[in-house]
């Protein structure tokens, strides 16, 4: 498709919610605040009656998110032409309904699909859902960095070769750090099996807007791709889009499965804040863009300058599993100053006024986009300046952990492993047991621990360590990790 920048300037949905919301009519439907009339003081003071009077639900105006006809249909409809798709799905609840969507329209219980261990929780909570089988590829580990990055294109073709009756490939490109698959030469390999290629793009919805950036999934031939457009455009937190081309998977199936995983009533700001991202960035996405990138390299070289700081580089992608690094993602490892990414996180945000995307053991990411200001990014250089001189570099010898986690035995699958009768036992009585919970450090959101997987020594170090500094660990009952939920022997 051609974009045609003068359709692009069109914002069908957001325009229609502009204007019911300022009509002049008595209001029998809900929600029950009337447009503002009847909501909360506190509320209004805080965040204006705007935005009360455009939160409305799906009016004959507004058209049917499940039905499009109308004014949601013309704004997909532009969204699939701006991003490159032959259809776009609009989202409201998040890239994880994108995702386990994406596993609901390709796998039937029981049917294999093939992705990577260091997967979003998203996708285990797709498994467990559609009671599809995983076949999990370990991602190529930066021992160096501590690092997991994508799988190689030969991991995949090893994995499709033992395993040929798979239903779809899901990768996730680009990880928490920004770095990027070999989209174009796993899709040849998939496409091959006759399978098609699913691809977690949530955090490179501007892929497509710029040509520093790298490669979009759906340019490099993925069948289906979902995107957080929150993440690194101007959507509203938590709208998010899917994105499908060519004829690999049943489309009517797949709205179908969104209808499983989105609400009935889905929040009208949150779609038309995708209506009006999909105009800005269509219309003005490379100045945006240019800004961006501009600021990101000049933070990037700013930092890599101070002792005891490196920075991720795009010249390091230079492996199968590293094939394009994202400019406007900064991670910064601060394991050399003697600190861990939790800690120097705490002091960042609480002390210097500088807050970062992820804190894990060894880093800290920070995104970049053009909402980002040069003020933002010399704080965030002096900051770290004052970090380091506070914290002089020590020499130490670092733990390396994260790979370790992701090596275990899944003896069940998430599915039966989640619904069975379970037991509930000591921290260390649980070594050696098949977890029935999703033991995850958030964000990123990769879990170390899977329903099925048989816990190890190793996981329960690693995650012990995120409690002891300061992170936090979702999906299990138990949140302080005393006990864990296992399947009963």
């Amino acid at each position: 498709m051609v974009l045609d920048v003068t359709a692009q300037h069109a914002t069908p949905l957001l325009t229609a919610l502009q204007i019911c919301a300022q009509r002049d009519y008595a209001p029998f439907h809900t929600p029950g605040h009337k447009q503002g009339r009847g909501a909360a003081d506190r509320a209004i003071d805080g965040w204006g009656r705007a935005v009360f009077q455009a939160d409305l639900p799906e009016l004959p105006e507004l058209d049917n998110l499940f039905a499009p006809q109308g004014v949601i249909a013309a704004a997909q409809g532009l969204a699939a032409v701006a991003f490159g798709a032959e259809q776009t799905w609009f989202l409201a609840n998040g890239s994880t309904s994108g995702v386990i969507a994406a596993i609901a329209a390709t796998c039937a219980p029981d049917e294999t699909i093939i992705l990577p261990r260091n997967v979003h929780q998203s996708a285990i909570s797709g498994l467990v859902l559609t009671g599809a089988r995983p076949v999990f590829v370990l991602p190529e580990y930066d021992a160096k960095l501590d690092l997991a990055h994508c799988p190689a294109p030969e991991a995949i073709a090893a994995a499709l070769a033992k395993h040929p009756t798979a239903k779809a490939v899901l990768l996730v490109s680009p990880t928490y750090y920004g770095v990027c698959a070999d989209i174009t030469q796993i899709a040849q390999i998939v496409h091959q099996h006759g399978i098609p290629l699913l691809v977690d793009e949530a955090h490179g919805a501007h892929f497509a807007f710029h040509p520093e950036l790298p490669p979009s999934a759906l340019s490099q031939g993925a069948d289906l791709v979902v995107q957080s457009t929150h993440k690194t455009l101007s959507a509203l937190t938590q709208a998010a889009m899917l994105h499908v081309q060519g004829d690999r998977l049943q489309r009517d199936r797949l709205s179908r499965a969104l209808q499983l995983v989105q609400s009935t009533s889905p929040n009208y700001l949150l779609l038309a804040s995708l209506d009006a991202a999909r105009q800005q960035m269509a219309t003005q996405g490379k100045p945006w863009l240019d800004q961006a990138i501009y600021l990101a390299n000049q933070g990037r070289s700013q930092l890599a300058q101070i002792p005891g700081l490196s920075v991720l580089q795009p010249q390091q992608a230079s492996t199968p599993g590293f094939a394009a690094l994202d400019p406007t993602r900064l991670t910064v490892t601060v394991a050399d100053l003697g600190l861990d990414g939790f800690t120097a996180d705490g002091i960042l945000n609480r002390e210097l006024g500088v807050t970062a995307e992820l804190p894990t053991l060894h880093h800290l990411s920070f995104i970049v986009t053009g909402g980002t200001r040069p003020s933002d990014m010399e704080r965030l250089v002096a900051g770290f300046r004052q970090l380091a001189q506070e914290y002089p570099p020590t020499g130490e010898a670092k733990p390396n952990l994260s790979h370790l986690a992701m090596l275990s035995e899944l003896a069940l699958s998430p599915r039966n492993a989640f619904f069975a009768v379970v037991d509930s036992v000591a921290l260390e009585d649980a070594v050696g047991r098949v977890s029935s919970e999703t033991l995850c450090p958030y964000p990123p959101g990769i879990p170390v621990v899977l329903p099925g997987e048989v816990i190890t020594p190793e996981a329960i170090a690693y995650l012990r360590q995120t409690l002891t500094l300061g992170g936090c660990v979702n999906g299990c009952a138990d949140p302080t990790l005393a006990t864990l939920r296992v399947v009963q022997q």
